[in-house]
C-alpha cells in the first residue's frame, strides 16, 4: 500500500509532519515545480529561483536518505503546471493508498487540497504543521479569550511555552519583556556593517539560474550574484555567520538604513526560514544561547527573538483567523494605482529609490525599509492596498501570503481598520532623516515642509491625518499628533494638503498586466 507524500515548495524541513512515522519504502514523495506557483504573481526572478534549486538540493537529500522521491521540473514534458495536475498524474502513476500533507501555508492552496480528496477518490490526511511554535487552533483560542489582539501579549506567552530568555522563577531575563526602546538608534558615521554570507552557486543553483531567466526573464529582479542558503547545511551555517558578525549590534542599529549599505546588521535569514530549511526555535535558541554565552547583549538577542516567535508567529496566527476577508480589506478606502517607481526606481526621492533598488538587486529591503518607506508611503499617497500586497508579494524572496498579507494589510497600510495595529504607521520626513543619512543626499529638502522642493513625505503625512481625521483623532495614541495640526494656522495646513495634492496629481501609475 503506497502512501503519496506532496511536499510544497516551503515545506523542505526533514523532520516534516508527513515524513515522521511512514517507511520510505511504503511510500512516494513528490516534489512539483509548477507553472501556477511561478506566474499567479510575477514573481521576482531571484524568488523563483531560491524556491527551484532549494527543492532539487532537498529532493536529492531525501533520495540520499532512502526515499524514492518523484521530482516533476518545470520544463518535464507532461507538467501540468499545476500543483492539483501534478498530483492527479502520480495518483494515476502510482495508485495510492492515501495521500499524507501537511496544512499549506497559503489560503488558495488550501483550497485546493480541500478539494483532493473528492477529486480523486482518496482520504487526504492533512497534518498540523508543527514547525511553528503556536498552531492554528491554538491561536484561535488565545484570539477568542481578547477583546483586541496585542501581539506584546501573545509574545510573552511564547517566551513563556519556549523558555527562551525566562529565568527559573518565570520572570524574563533582564527584568523586562522587551527592549525595544534601546533598539532604535540611527547610524552612526563609521559603523563597520559586517556582510550576511554569500554562497558560492553550485552546479543544481547554476542550471536553474539559467532556467529561470530563459524562462522567467521578463519578470522583475535581476539573478546577478546569487548567493542565498538553498540547502539546511548551508542556512545554519550563514545562521552561525549571523550570531557571530551581526547579532552583537542588530538590536541596536535594525531601524537604521544608509545608503549602500543593503544589509546593515540584518541576518537576512528569512527565506531559508520560510523554506523550511531552518525552523524558529533553532533559529531562536541561537540567539538566546550567545546571550548566554556572553557573545551579544540582551536588546540584541531579546530584539530578535521577538521578531521569531512574537511577531512571525503572530502574523501566522492573524492571517488564518482573517482569511480570506482580510485579504479585501479597505479600511481607508485607499484607491490610488501602484505608482510606476515601484518597479522602475525612477524617483527623485532617495529613501525610495534606494529600497527599490535593493528589493530589485536582491529581493530584499529590510522591515524599516519595507515598513516605513515603501509602505508608509504607500498609505500617505492612498495607494489601493492589495496593489501594495501584490507588489510585495511579488518582488520578496520571503513573501508567502501568510506573513506578507498580514503585515501589509494590518501593519503596513492599515486597511483592516486597526485590528492587527492599533495605529498607522505613518511618519513624514523627519523620521527617515533621523534613522538614515538618505536625506543628506536627496534631491528633495526634508527641512521644507511644502513646495515642489520640499521633500513629499512632509505634506502626505498632514494630508493623510487630515484626510482621515473623523477615524483617528480620538485614538488615543494620536492625540498629541492632532493638538499639533489643530494649532496649526488654516493657511498652514491649506498649504500642506495643497503641496500634497499637487505631488500625487503627478504620480504615474504602473501599466497594467504588473500582477500576472
Amino acid at each position: 500500500m503506497t502512501i503519496l507524500i506532496p511536499l510544497l515548495g516551503d515545506q523542505l524541513s526533514h523532520g516534516l509532519a508527513p515524513l515522521r512515522d511512514v517507511d520510505p519504502s511504503d511510500a512516494v514523495v513528490l516534489l512539483m515545480e509548477v507553472g501556477d506557483e511561478a506566474t499567479y504573481v510575477r514573481h521576482h526572478k531571484r524568488k523563483i529561483a531560491l524556491i527551484f534549486s532549494a527543492m532539487r538540493h532537498f529532493a536529492k537529500e531525501l533520495e540520499a536518505k532512502g526515499w524514492r522521491v518523484e521530482y516533476m521540473c518545470i520544463d518535464d514534458p507532461g507538467n501540468s503546471g499545476s500543483f492539483t495536475g501534478e498530483v492527479k498524474r502520480a495518483v494515476e502513476r502510482h495508485r495510492p493508498s492515501a495521500i499524507r500533507i501537511v496544512e499549506p501555508g497559503e489560503w488558495r492552496v488550501k483550497t485546493m487540497i480541500d478539494g483532493w480528496s473528492k477529486t480523486f477518490g482518496l482520504p487526504v490526511d492533512v497534518l498540523v504543521d508543527d514547525r511553528f511554535l503556536c498552531g492554528i487552533l491554538e491561536f484561535q483560542t488565545w484570539a477568542q479569550a481578547r477583546n483586541d489582539l496585542v501581539m506584546e501579549f501573545f509574545y510573552r506567552d511564547m517566551r513563556r511555552k519556549t523558555g527562551l530568555l525566562m529565568e527559573s522563577d518565570g520572570q524574563p531575563t533582564g527584568g523586562a519583556w522587551n527592549f525595544d526602546k534601546e533598539n532604535r538608534a540611527p547610524p552612526r558615521c563609521g559603523l563597520n556593517y559586517p556582510e550576511p554570507m554569500h554562497l558560492q552557486p553550485d552546479q543544481i543553483t547554476e542550471q536553474v539560474l539559467a532556467l529561470v531567466e530563459d524562462r522567467y526573464g521578463q519578470h522583475f529582479g535581476r539573478l546577478e550574484k546569487f548567493s542565498l542558503p538553498v540547502t539546511a547545511g548551508q542556512a545554519r551555517r550563514a545562521l552561525g555567520h549571523f550570531v557571530r558578525t551581526a547579532l552583537p549590534d542588530f538590536g541596536t542599529y535594525q531601524d537604521a538604513m544608509v545608503t549602500g549599505q543593503d544589509w546593515l546588521y540584518h541576518s537576512w535569514l528569512s527565506p531559508a526560514l520560510n523554506l523550511g530549511l531552518l525552523t524558529p526555535l533553532e533559529v531562536a535558541q541561537a540567539a538566546a544561547d550567545a546571550y548566554a554565552a556572553g557573545d551579544v547583549p540582551l536588546n540584541a538577542a531579546e530584539g530578535f527573538i521577538r521578531q521569531i516567535i512574537g511577531w512571525r508567529e503572530y502574523v501566522r496566527g492573524y492571517y488564518w483567523l482573517e482569511m480570506p476577508e482580510v485579504g479585501d480589506a479597505n479600511a481607508l478606502a485607499a484607491t490610488r494605482p501602484l505608482p510606476a517607481f515601484y518597479w522602475t526606481g525612477d524617483t527623485d526621492m532617495l529613501c525610495l529609490a534606494e529600497a527599490i533598488r535593493n528589493t530589485r538587486d536582491n529581493a530584499y529591503a529590510h522591515h524599516i525599509q519595507r515598513l516605513m518607506v515603501l509602505g508608509n508611503f504607500a498609505m500617505l499617497a492612498g495607494i489601493r492596498p492589495q496593489d501594495v500586497a501584490d507588489w510585495f508579494l511579488i518582488v520578496y524572496a520571503d513573501a508567502y501570503e501568510w506573513v506578507e498579507l498580514p503585515n501589509v494589510i494590518g501593519m503596513s497600510q492599515h486597511a483592516d481598520g486597526g485590528r492587527l495595529a492599533t495605529k498607522p504607521y505613518a511618519g513624514g520626513g523627519a523620521y527617515i532623516n533621523r534613522m538614515s543619512d538618505h536625506c543628506g543626499g536627496c534631491r528633495y529638502d526634508v527641512k521644507k515642509k511644502v513646495g515642489p522642493d520640499a521633500c513629499p513625505f512632509n505634506a502626505l503625512y498632514w494630508d493623510f491625518l487630515a484626510r482621515h481625521e473623523r477615524r483617528f483623532r480620538r485614538n488615543r495614541r494620536m492625540v498629541q499628533i492632532y493638538a499639533n495640526w489643530d494649532r496649526m494656522k488654516p493657511d498652514v495646513r491649506d498649504a500642506y494638503r495643497a503641496s500634497a495634492a499637487d505631488f500625487l496629481a503627478k504620480l504615474e501609475p504602473a501599466e497594467e498586466g504588473w500582477v500576472r
